[in-house]
């Protein structure tokens, strides 16, 4: 037999251009993030005067001011509770449509499934004065719940199509033994699919949490009342009169943005199998 490993090796310029290729793109996404948090440890002046290099004196108490303060904690709380009610929301109500997709056979479940993919063209953005109104009328603005439900409504169209080509992709030969055994629809998929669908409850998890994360304009337009201010708004009490404190603005972000950061990176190997589940079939 021949061995798998000498046909597909690469040549030398083969992996150069990959090499190359990869660092391009690492510096694309490092170089703003390295220089955030450097800006983070300098005087307003020095930024101004030297944005992309080392600081010329390290303030570090731009970054411990900000990590005393209550607002921040405050703040971070408040996109924790908007992000996990998100995510879970997110995960009930897609999970349970994209199971009805992938295995009932119904009248007009085409037609459903398509009107459900039509929120992937269109961002909360375009929709804002009707979700207003709506959010209004039902007496949650200044509430939790005023930003959660247009986040998870703009959610579903992603997370269903995710969920339903996992779950067309699990053995069929598992969804027959479960019936022949006397396993409806609901047992099926509490006890089997749900369970075999880690990867993808982790990909569709981390997708709504960090959008929930960096969600700004639904909540500048829901909530009023600054103690309910998630992270992004955080930043507006930075920005004064007549200037903006840009080194606490570049802080903030720095110490924000670590949480995502730190979840991708543990939930990644499970993110990956989600996203290329079905890509490859024996």
């Amino acid at each position: 037999m021949t061995d798998m490993s000498s046909s597909i090796r690469m040549s030398v310029s083969t992996r150069v251009y990959l090499y190359a290729s990869l660092s391009l793109i690492a510096a694309i996404v490092l170089v703003p993030l390295v220089t955030t948090a450097l800006g983070g440890f300098k005087t307003l002046g020095d930024l101004r005067t030297n944005p992309f290099g080392l600081p010329t004196e390290w303030q570090w108490a731009n970054y411990t001011d900000i990590l005393f303060g209550e607002r921040y904690w405050l703040q971070i709380g408040n996109s924790l509770v908007i992000a996990a009610l998100t995510v879970l929301l997110t995960l009930i109500v897609s999970s349970m449509a994209a199971f009805a997709f992938a295995h009932v056979r119904f009248f007009g479940s085409s037609f459903l499934l398509n009107y459900f993919l039509l929120g992937l063209m269109f961002p909360a953005a375009t929709a804002i004065l009707p979700l207003f109104i709506r959010i209004r009328d039902l007496g949650l603005l200044n509430t939790y719940w005023g930003v959660v439900l247009p986040q998870v409504a703009f959610g579903l169209g992603m997370s269903i199509l995710l969920f339903r080509n996992y779950f067309r992709n699990l053995p069929e030969e598992l969804f027959q033994a479960a019936f022949v055994d006397g396993c409806g629809y609901l047992r099926f998929f509490w006890h089997i699919s749900l369970p075999l669908s880690r990867p993808i409850v982790a990909t569709v998890s981390i997708i709504s949490f960090v959008g929930s994360w960096n969600s700004y304009i639904l909540p500048l337009i829901m909530l009023n009342s600054e103690s309910k201010y998630p992270w992004p708004l955080g930043i507006m009490v930075y920005r004064g009169e007549y200037g903006t404190e840009w080194q606490l603005v570049l802080a903030f972000i720095t110490l924000t943005i670590l949480p995502t950061i730190i979840v991708f990176f543990i939930a990644q190997r499970h993110i990956i199998a989600g996203l290329t589940a079905g890509a490859v079939k024996s």
